[in-house]
């Protein structure tokens, strides 16, 4: 096998599983763990994932292993529905306006969904699930007019008379004849009523009893089939938006037996639910309305599990390439393979890896890059470097120049973590919430390694542990100034240790705590 198609192939991986086509997903899906598993239940669920984290790919995954079952699935982008985006996103317009559009879009994005399944499939009688789904899309689109009514009376009366004369005069036996005739006619009419003028403007009407018996009546057609929803780019809509369709899935797809939904968002871009007076509230209440919730930036992250995270990237690499008809299987036996082929050695993928810090479209980037660098020879570790930090400065760093508070937070951490303490970690108390952070999360500039962990700096205090992204200090590393390991840990009698994967489920780490209100403070000082 040529190593130079080998490297041709890394530059035309598919970066994004939207442009992909179902069947292309299916072949080069990876599992992870017990993730398809944790989907494939029938409990309602949300998955979160940072972009680039593989929500679309197991989405559509999901919705073509459940058709191979004979269920049906309708897969939803919600940043593609019907109505223009602007008429979401503009405040000119009401709440409820733009909230009615959405969850009128929505049903007919179902309602579509539906129909296709119902052409494609052999065993579905479209003359049965047609005036089914006509009910659905007339109880989706009920318009009122909205405005004043004015009542007006009207009367007319009409009156017509005709009248006429006729004259003869002749000569006849008995001498002269003279005759007159008159005649004539009248009409008289009258007639009353009323005009109704209505003056307003339509608008939606929506009915959450008429939708769910709709859609119960497409249940009973179902049988024993169920129906898989599948909601990505949840983000994308409004935030103020988010829980009116939260609503309407909790009101009328969530309560049937045999539909299931599934919804794909980012943790920190999301809102399902407004409270109400006496705990009342609109939207998904998470825990509760949903059973279970899948992280996936808890999966394939580097140092949680070295060996599980290569062992899928590997994999991934593999399918891709031997889909894309780049590699063949006769020549390239498996995964172990392709690597030894095409990287100077083992611990130069695990770089890769690491750098990619278990985002895969990050991932597929660096390795895009790390080809282009490696001038036709084997990939070494020094083109994955030169490749991360090119990705990390025009993929990430560049969002945030334009995001002044986040940037400079994200320097005050490094100088804090990277600097001071030598180390990539740190630590931030879980019942404080930081926006800067999270949006330094969700830009992958730092990354979740671990939730709710325990430290002996504050005993019975809970903190999540947050990891700077290899972009952050690639340049240092065979400096002086490198981080010299993932915390600084008490080991062997309390002599202090640089160490990669805590012990003693991080509570012998110290000096990790990150007290990120120092940041504030020093900000509204200046």
């Amino acid at each position: 096998m040529q190593l130079k198609n080998l490297l041709d192939g890394y530059m035309r991986v598919q970066r994004r599983s939207e442009k992909a086509s179902p069947d292309v997903l299916r072949k080069t899906f990876v599992d992870v763990g017990p993730l398809t598993a944790l989907l494939s239940i029938s409990d309602n669920q949300t998955l979160f994932g940072r972009r680039g984290t593989g929500k679309t790919h197991i989405l559509q995954f999901l919705g073509s292993k459940q058709r191979e079952n004979g269920d049906l699935a309708i897969y939803i982008d919600l940043s593609n529905l019907g109505s223009s985006g602007s008429i979401y996103s503009d405040t000119a317009r009401s709440i409820p306006e733009r909230a009615t559009r959405l969850l009128v879009d929505t049903l007919l994005a179902v309602h579509d969904g539906l129909l296709e399944a119902v052409l494609v499939s052999e065993n579905l009688d479209l003359s049965q699930f047609g005036p089914a789904l006509d009910e659905l899309a007339k109880s989706a689109t009920r318009i009122q007019v909205v405005g004043k009514i004015e009542t007006e009376a009207q009367s007319a009366q009409e009156v017509s008379e005709d009248k006429f004369s006729k004259d003869s005069m002749g000569l006849g036996e008995k001498g002269l004849k003279l005759q007159s005739d008159f005649g004539g006619s009248s009409h008289e009419a009258q007639s009353q009523g009323f005009r109704k003028k209505l003056t307003g403007v339509e608008s939606y009407v929506l009915h959450f009893g008429e939708i769910s018996a709709a859609l119960r009546s497409l249940e009973n057609l179902l049988g024993k089939r169920r129906l898989w929803v599948l909601l990505d780019e949840w983000s994308n809509l409004p935030l103020e938006l988010q829980p009116y369709l939260g609503d309407l899935m909790r009101r009328t797809f969530f309560v049937m037996r045999n539909v299931t939904v599934k919804i794909a968002a980012i943790e920190y871009r999301s809102r399902f639910m407004v409270s109400g007076e006496n705990r009342s509230y609109l939207g998904i209440e998470l825990g509760a309305d949903v059973a279970t919730n899948v992280n996936l930036d808890d999966f394939m992250v580097f140092d949680n599990d070295v060996q599980q995270s290569t062992k899928f990237h590997r994999r991934l690499l593999y399918n891709h390439l031997l889909e894309a008809g780049d590699l063949i299987a006769s020549e390239v036996t498996d995964s172990r393979e392709l690597i030894r082929l095409s990287f100077t050695q083992d611990y130069v993928f695990s770089e890769l890896v690491r750098a990619g810090e278990g985002v895969p479209r990050d991932f597929i980037n660096i390795l895009s890059l790390a080809a282009q660098y490696s001038n036709n020879e084997k990939i070494s570790v020094n083109a994955v470097r030169k490749a991360a930090l090119s990705w990390y400065q025009t993929g990430k760093a560049n969002t945030l120049r334009a995001k002044e508070d986040a940037n400079r937070i994200l320097d005050w951490i490094i100088e804090k973590v990277i600097k001071h303490r030598k180390t990539r970690a740190f630590l931030v108390n879980t019942k404080r919430r930081y926006p800067l952070l999270e949006e330094l999360f969700d830009s992958r500039v730092v990354h979740v390694i671990k939730r709710r962990v325990s430290s002996n700096d504050l005993p019975g205090e809970r903190f999540d542990v947050f990891k700077l992204d290899y972009g952050c200090y690639v340049d240092l590393i065979g400096t002086a100034s490198a981080p010299a390991g993932l915390f600084v840990a008490e080991l062997n009698e309390g002599t202090p240790t640089y160490v990669e994967v805590p012990s003693d489920d991080y509570r012998s780490i110290r000096r990790a705590i990150l007290d990120v209100d120092e940041f504030s403070k020093q900000s509204a000082e200046k």
